[in-house]
Order: C-alpha cells, then structure tokens, then sequence
C-alpha cells in the first residue's frame, strides 16, 4: 500500500487490493485492446447506474475511436449484498442500440445474474454485436455462463469498495479499491 492510499484509508476500509496505478493500467489495456478490435467503427458504451460511471469515464477516455456512450438505470432485488436476477428498468438507454457495435460496460462481474438479463434485453434490440467489459471479475462466482470479453482484474470474494464501488452510497469517491470490513454490512 502506498502512503498516499494510506492517508485516505478510512477505518471501514480494512485493506487495499487494487491501487489506483493498478486500476488505471487495466483501464488503459481493456481500452487498448477495444479500440484494435473497433478500429475505424463506431462503438456505444452502456453503463449501468451507478457502480461502474467511474471506469465508464476513464474507459471512453483511454478508447481511440468514435465512441458514444448511454446510461441505464436497474433495480434487482436481492438481499442487499447478493442479487436475484430480478432485474426491473428504472431508466432505459436514450440511444437506440439497433444495428451498433454495443459493449456493456460493468464495475464487477460475480453472479452475472442482472447481466444476463441485460444481455437478453439488449439482444433482443438487434445490435450489430454486443460484448462485454468488466473491471473486476470474481473467479467462480458466476450462476451463469457470461462471455466477458474484456477482463480487468481478477477480484477475490470479498466486499470491495472504492473507484465507483458502493456500501450504501459511500466510498465510490475511494480513487483505489478497498475491502470493506465484514463489520459494517453483517
């Protein structure tokens, strides 16, 4: 850990597993490798509100290329720290998704429940291709069978926060991301 992440460490925070520097260089490389296999083609960006607008942002940067961008809005109900698969739009794209290049841009990747539910929504709008870019990836955590194309991190099974990460609505100003104690959601 370095000690500009340790003076901003806040207590909830029991620990750094993806620095800021490490964060960025994986954005830089899902951004690189996007914009070789997009070359010359326009791509749209979609987003779900509001755990991945960070890399969302910092993604369409590191993109060369025309690249438009849109936002939705889910519900999906759960316990809180588990989701059901039970997804309900709270706000649809603005764009039309119709014969584009789309790639859904996620913060984490572990159920893949509300995924693939947005990847059958979105199917079903007849896009020219749909892929899909995570930052994080939880390694066997999956319920169903998601083709993640772009992989940032690999992420362990713990409660992270920070770089859009959310525990209610705090700590996704974190510029790096952190494991959230056990004590603070239990």
């Amino acid at each position: 850990m370095e000690n500009t992440e340790a003076a901003v460490l806040p207590p909830q925070v029991s620990s750094v597993i993806f620095s800021e520097e490490q964060i960025q260089e994986a954005v830089k490389r899902i951004g690189a490798q996007i914009s070789r296999d997009y070359a010359g083609q326009k791509i749209l960006l979609v987003t779900v509100l509001k755990g991945a607008f960070v890399f969302m942002a910092d993604l369409a940067r590191a993109i060369e290329g025309h690249v438009e961008i849109d936002f939705m809005a889910v519900s999906s109900y759960g316990d809180g720290a588990k989701s059901s698969g039970v997804v309900r739009i709270i706000k649809d794209l603005n764009a039309s998704v119709e014969g584009r290049h789309v790639i859904i841009v996620e913060d984490i990747l572990d159920s893949g429940l509300t995924l693939t539910y947005l990847l059958k929504n979105l199917k079903s709008r007849n896009p020219l291709s749909i892929e899909v870019a995570t930052l994080l990836f939880k390694e066997g955590k999956q319920q169903t069978n998601v083709n993640c194309k772009y992989i940032g991190l690999t992420c362990p099974d713990e409660f992270v926060v920070g770089y859009g990460l959310d525990h209610n609505e705090s700590f996704r100003n974190l510029p790096f991301i952190g494991v959230l104690d056990p004590s603070v959601y239990e």
